[in-house]
């Protein structure tokens, strides 16, 4: 049985679900052959660029554009004349990752971007592969370009997430309400006492997590000005080392800053609520966690999207501006009945092992495929 695992490195949100997996699987089919990919290292070099730093570029410097765009390749009746056009632009760079699956003819393809799943669905709808294809949606809205003829199973996060797939054509059969894959270390269960000692934190305090992705975007300055004095505040500035300098220097007595951290996990574990972007690994991380999000600096279209269907869930809000992230953070302080209510909220939709729910689907379709041998 051979399995290949894909994912575009465009956003890191989507290669930490393709690791997800790929360790799961890994960890409890040792027998089986697994491959984890970026597709857009089997592409031409100037259409990886584009696709790698002009997705950065606009998603920081051209939100607006971003936004128009994505809602033009949503408009209905737009769509075909954008999946051609999707089309087109793919069969002319994605030569390479195309050859590869063929010669690698592999049992199954698990992708968690729609990059290398309309690859292989076209790949397969020209019988040039014969593998099936499962498709993780790594938010909990459904952009059309997630959606191809010829995907045999698609891999979401939530029951609207299947509604969404349903209204626009997809068979409910070909759907699995899995959750999106996150570490093992998120499901660990942690002892907040022992970490806390570890960080050097203070015990029995109200503390915020501050943690906007790998670049440290938003208004985190700003915000870490606002809320110093009234809560311990941890902030993750991961890439960005100017922002890391600025608050490192400001020395504020109940600040913690780091840098890019490998226990993202445990800084949540000690956390009382969450200020940060709504990504879907993101929101899939810290329903696992059982944190209370606050969300900023939404990225218009999948990220709106989220943050919109997390609040219909009765989970987490919004913030407006910087004086509402205050009023917010000092509302849950104040009453933490409020914080109480949301974590009851999170257990009725968090799904208990997305990466292991997957492997199980996995070996249990084995059995009756006819491509390869049971896992």
């Amino acid at each position: 049985m051979k399995i290949i695992i894909v994912y575009s490195s465009a956003g890191t949100g989507h290669q930490r679900a393709a690791e997800s997996l790929y360790n799961c699987l890994k960890e409890n089919c040792p027998k089986t052959e697994i491959q984890l990919i970026d597709t857009l290292g089997k592409t031409n070099i100037v259409f990886k660029r584009i696709y790698t730093y002009g997705y950065k570029f606009l998603v920081h410097y051209a939100t607006w554009l971003w936004q128009i765009s994505f809602w033009i390749t949503y408009i209905k009746f737009l769509r075909k004349i954008n999946k051609f056009s999707t089309f087109i632009i793919h069969r002319l760079n994605t030569g390479d990752f195309s050859k590869f699956l063929i010669e690698e003819s592999p049992d199954y393809i698990i992708s968690t971007h729609f990059l290398p799943s309309e690859v292989s669905a076209y790949l397969k709808r020209g019988k040039l592969i014969k593998s099936k294809i499962f498709t993780v949606i790594t938010d909990f809205g459904v952009h059309p370009t997630w959606i191809w003829p010829g995907t045999d199973l698609y891999i979401v996060a939530s029951d609207y997430t299947k509604e969404q797939l349903i209204n626009q054509g997809v068979n409910k059969e070909i759907i699995k309400i899995l959750g999106i894959p996150v570490d093992s270390l998120f499901l660990a269960k942690y002892k907040k006492e022992e970490i806390l000692r570890k960080l050097y934190l203070k015990e029995n305090i109200f503390t915020v997590l501050i943690l906007t992705g790998a670049f440290g975007i938003g208004p985190i300055e700003k915000i870490v000005d606002l809320l110093h004095n009234d809560a311990q505040i941890l902030v993750v500035c991961a890439r960005n080392k100017n922002l890391f300098l600025k608050l490192r220097n400001k020395n504020y007595p109940q600040v913690k800053v780091l840098g890019y951290v490998d226990n993202v996990a445990e800084v949540m574990a000690v956390s009382d609520i969450i200020i940060t972007k709504p990504g879907g690994l993101t929101i899939s991380e810290l329903l696992a966690m059982e944190l209370v999000p606050v969300f900023i600096s939404a990225i218009p279209g999948q990220e709106t999207e989220n943050a919109r269907i997390l609040e219909k869930c009765g989970i987490g809000v919004s913030a407006k501006n910087l004086r509402d992230v205050k009023d917010i953070i000092l509302d849950f302080k104040e009453h933490p009945e409020k914080i109480n209510e949301i974590k009851e909220n999170i257990k009725k939709i968090k799904k208990p092992n997305p990466s292991g729910e997957l492997c199980n689907v996995i070996r249990q379709d084995s059995f009756g495929y006819s491509g390869g041998r049971p896992l």
